[in-house]
């Protein structure tokens, strides 16, 4: 084989071709973090929620708490395992559809995704030692077994997000001759003024998914008319959660529109569709964009300077700041998921406020059908949302792939066959989607054998 053939082949990739499949690879690269974000969330939040049940059975020895915990812990699993396999697709589909990101930045983001495969081996091993360690270690232990488990899933986390704010706010290096040099991996990824609130932000709407998913299977077999106590805990508990995590994300809201104000002024002015530069400038709710501004919507004078630099009086920059080329499209695709995301989260807040009021107040969730039905909705609107606030993230940022940088289509293959690929992609999420319901299906039929009171003395549990 001659030497040069590899460079041959490099070259063929990252050559400036026409990229007639490029939104396809844009498609393939979305439709695999809408399957894979959900399962983040999981891996970020579940793992606290299943030992938040166990550490009940430690102080109280009540039997319940141990296997709800017990079976809870055989899902986090199965969904850790569905994750492992969403996220390889990932990995792969970086070089594969990116080499030219992937070729002039690794070096800068490369060590973040070092330290993310750290953390998924630690919450590996460590899961796995906490599913079939039940029986085989006192009850203590085994509740620090699952300790790993929430610290692995939260730096995994922290690791991969460190990577995407590097790619709103790129640090750390400089470009020469197409490649970065003079790399500062610690300062470009950790030294980022995007991680922290985008960081905040996924880790809460985590729990926030989290527990109102599981609330909703557990409302909804109230709804059918399972009323036992095991059924009231595993309902209250997610949904405390994720009621406690809801409102506190407004806030969180609030903190990453002033950084996006600050640092991508064109996306803001996407969010809203404002067209000129303006003063004192309005937001909509609903309406469409067209023309460079705002048709048939609800218009709120002064809202957006007031959201985006809490003054209503000032000037927010607007699309026309920019060439047509530097606009993020489309615009109303943005302007649909982003206020899709902020309606479902006030809705999920409110939502939440009702259940704590009643929870702090009389120590018990709100048994009412119309409130039960909202929780049985919640469920699949806090996903809708979840999906809807990476669309507007990374549809937001387009045109560039690293703001201000790199373009989309500068980066995307040169090679053909995406089209394939991207139809073996979708069928092998509709597989893995069947693979995971027959799993829960199963664990969901098999019977229950839980004490109908809880024991008369409360007192710390050791060994059993």
């Amino acid at each position: 084989m001659p030497h040069d053939l590899p460079l041959q082949l490099l070259g063929a990739a990252l050559a400036p071709v026409e990229q007639e499949h490029l939104l396809e690879a844009r498609q393939m690269q979305a439709l695999s973090f809408a399957v894979h974000i959900p399962l983040v969330c999981f891996g970020i939040a579940f793992p606290s929620m299943v030992l938040i049940v166990e550490s009940l059975y430690v102080r109280t020895g009540d039997e319940l708490y141990r296997t709800l915990a017990k079976r809870w812990s055989k899902v986090m699993i199965a969904l850790f395992a569905v994750g492992v396999v969403t996220g390889t697709i990932l990995s792969f589909e970086m070089g594969l559809l990116w080499p030219n990101f992937m070729a002039t930045f690794g070096d800068v983001f490369g060590l973040a995704f070092g330290l993310e495969g750290f953390s998924f081996f630690l919450e590996a091993i460590f899961i796995a030692i906490y599913v079939y360690g039940w029986d085989r270690m006192s009850s203590r232990t085994h509740l620090l077994c699952g300790i790993p488990v929430v610290i692995a899933g939260f730096t995994g986390s922290l690791f991969v997000l460190s990577v995407n704010a590097w790619m709103n706010q790129p640090s750390g290096f400089r470009l020469e001759s197409g490649r970065a040099v003079d790399v500062e991996p610690w300062h470009a990824l950790f030294g980022n003024g995007h991680l922290w609130p985008e960081l905040t932000h996924m880790y809460f709407a985590g729990y926030i998914v989290t527990g109102f998913v599981v609330a909703a299977a557990y409302a909804w077999g109230w709804l059918k008319g399972r009323r036992g106590r095991y059924d009231r805990v595993a309902l209250a508990v997610p949904l405390t959660v994720a009621a406690l995590a809801a409102p506190v994300q407004l806030v969180i809201g609030d903190w990453i529109a002033r950084r996006i104000t600050d640092d991508q002024p064109t996306k803001l002015a996407a969010l809203e569709g404002l067209g000129p530069t303006t003063k004192g400038a309005p937001f909509h709710i609903l309406g469409w964009y067209e023309d460079g501004e705002v048709r048939d919507g609800i218009e709120i004078p002064k809202l957006l300077s007031l959201l985006a630099k809490h003054d209503p009086n000032a000037t927010i920059e607007g699309l026309e700041a920019v060439p047509e080329r530097d606009r993020p499209p489309p615009i109303n695709l943005i302007r649909f998921a982003f206020q899709t995301m902020v309606g479902i989260g006030t809705l999920l807040a409110a939502l939440s406020a009702v259940h704590l009021f009643t929870w702090f107040r009389r120590r018990r969730f709100v048994e009412s059908r119309w409130f039960l039905c909202g929780v049985v909705a919640a469920g699949p609107l806090a996903g809708v949302a979840l999906v809807a606030g990476w669309v507007t993230t990374e549809v937001g940022r387009q045109p560039w792939v690293v703001y201000g940088v790199m373009r989309t289509e500068d980066a995307v293959t040169g090679a053909g066959g995406i089209p394939v690929g991207y139809a073996t992609l979708l069928i092998v999420y509709v597989g893995l989607g069947a693979a995971i319901a027959w799993i829960l299906r199963r664990l969901s039929l098999k019977p229950l054998d839980v004490p109908d009171e809880p024991p008369p003395i409360l007192e710390s549990h050791g060994a059993r």
